[in-house]
């Protein structure tokens, strides 16, 4: 009987060993036709997409890791082959991070939302979305590639939520921050990189990643897209004004890192070379909006509680000013405050236009499928009237709503961080609070003069915006937590 128990037994332990050989069997044979037809370059970016999907189902926080490494490092890099559409890396990236966590939903590992007074104005504003689009729907093709887009929108707005849910300790949170400080570090390290390089080689190398869905040919960019003018550093970002966004809302994260007692990077001077390379590259994207909106972010921030950091403003902003190697960019920026360069004027014709558009379609706007008649278009380099074109001043309304909802319960809360800031775990959550709502203000205030972060065509910056939102809501939520550690420490 024991022998014929055990025969059974044996057949049991061998089923799962003849899957895995299967299934290692068929991918070597995947892989190995895609080597040989494709070449090693598409081969190793699948098995990259691959590889990150995979990461992303391990866990909620290591898709996050993921979704947060590509939006800095690859933010345009798609398969090289379609699916009925094309998906990019963050896709399967943010896809597998939601997936996981409705499952943890589905298998009872969470049984209550995380709510704040934020979300509601922000389901409006996603409902009113969906409604936007489709109501435009007659006003232009509805493409496989349009309706991608779209989702990804909504998923961005939904990962805000994923983010503040998930974000329910200090540690999770500053881990979170980490990820996105090292991220912004290496991406600024990679775009000084490339911008030192020979450009006949820096345009070689990020050639190669077209590929991946980046463009091709003469990719690099100068001012007023004139080779005769300064060149403007991409890094792998694609355009200079995307990457320039990028960079000052996570330096608003990273600032206030230089003055936290107890720094997410380690160490103070850590934290300050990090913010010294992400400015500096900030500094060669040539992008003013993003310039301006890191002052502001880390302005507003350092008037609320760390005033001295205004005189290390004040300090930097005179250096840029009298050092030669910055000549050119201090007389761009001149240049667009008195509207004197074709970029400005172009913004300031899309302004007009755009102004027509929505005084025409002033309440619900005309989608996001294009404008419903011949001599108005849709497009303008701010995002927040083009948020007026696609959902009229409505859905303006309820974005501004929402905003200002997440700075005023976020405001109400600060006692909390206000009285724990002079312990080290205090001051360390203080940073990370006002870090988090410095790169928010910072992504708001460049929404005046840029559109990337609310484009449908720039996925990453819209996921990088509402990680962001949720950050700051997760933060202010663990506010009284951080009273709570410093109970604990006066009672030890």
């Amino acid at each position: 009987m024991s022998s014929q128990a055990a025969l059974p037994a044996a057949t049991n332990r061998r089923v799962p060993a003849v899957w895995l050989g299967v299934v290692v069997g068929l991918s070597a044979l995947v892989f190995g036709g895609l080597l040989g037809l494709a070449g090693p370059l598409i081969t190793l970016g699948v098995l990259t997409a691959v590889g990150v999907a995979v990461w992303a189902l391990t866990s909620l926080e290591i898709g996050l890791w993921g979704a947060i490494g590509i939006i800095t490092l690859l933010p345009f890099a798609a398969l090289p082959f379609k699916l009925v559409f094309t998906p990019t890396f963050l896709d399967l990236a943010v896809g597998g991070t939601i997936l996981v966590y409705l499952m943890q939903w589905m298998t009872g590992q969470r049984r209550r939302l995380a709510l704040t007074p934020a979300h509601g104005p922000i389901v409006v504003f996603l409902a009113l979305a969906v409604f936007s689009f489709v109501a435009g729907i007659p006003n232009g093709p509805l493409t496989p590639n349009l309706i991608r887009q779209f989702a990804e929108l909504l998923i961005n707005i939904l990962l805000c939520f994923v983010v503040v849910d998930y974000l329910d300790t200090w540690e999770k949170l500053s881990r979170l921050a980490r990820v996105i400080l090292l991220g912004g570090t290496a991406a600024a390290m990679i775009g000084i990189g490339f911008y030192l390089l020979p450009p006949d080689t820096a345009n070689r190398l990020l050639n190669a990643l077209s590929v991946f869905g980046y463009p091709g040919g003469a990719v690099l960019r100068y001012i007023e897209d004139d080779p005769a003018n300064a060149q403007r550093a991409i890094g792998t970002a694609v355009d200079p004004n995307f990457f320039g966004g990028v960079l000052a809302t996570i330096g608003g994260l990273l600032a206030l890192q230089v003055l936290s007692s107890k720094p997410v990077l380690g160490s103070r001077w850590l934290s300050l070379g990090a913010f010294a390379v992400v400015v500096v590259c900030l500094v060669l994207t040539f992008s003013r909006g993003a310039m301006a909106g890191l002052a502001i972010g880390v302005g507003l921030m350092a008037v609320l509680r760390y005033r001295r950091l205004l005189l290390v403003m004040a300090a930097a902003g005179v250096v840029i000013l009298l050092l030669p190697a910055t000549r050119d960019y201090v007389l761009h920026f001149a240049q667009g405050l008195q509207g004197q360069d074709l970029a400005t004027q172009m913004r300031f014709g899309e302004y007009k236009d755009a102004l027509i558009l929505i005084e025409r379609y002033p309440a619900l706007g005309v989608g996001f499928l294009g404008a419903p008649e011949i001599d108005i278009y849709l497009g303008v380099s701010s995002a927040y009237l083009l948020i007026a074109e696609q959902m009229g001043l409505v859905g303006l309304a309820v974005f501004v709503i929402s905003m200002s909802t997440v700075f005023v319960w976020s405001f109400s809360r600060r006692r909390w961080l206000y009285s724990a800031a002079q312990m080290p775990e205090g001051g360390a959550h203080l940073a990370l609070w006002l870090g988090a709502h410095a790169g928010l203000v910072a992504a708001l205030a460049v929404g005046v003069v840029d559109h990337y972060f609310f484009e449908l065509s720039f996925q990453p910056a819209g996921s990088l915006f509402w990680i962001f939102v949720g950050l700051c809501l997760a933060a202010s939520r663990l506010a009284p937590a951080a009273t709570a550690n410093k109970d604990e420490a006066r009672s030890a």
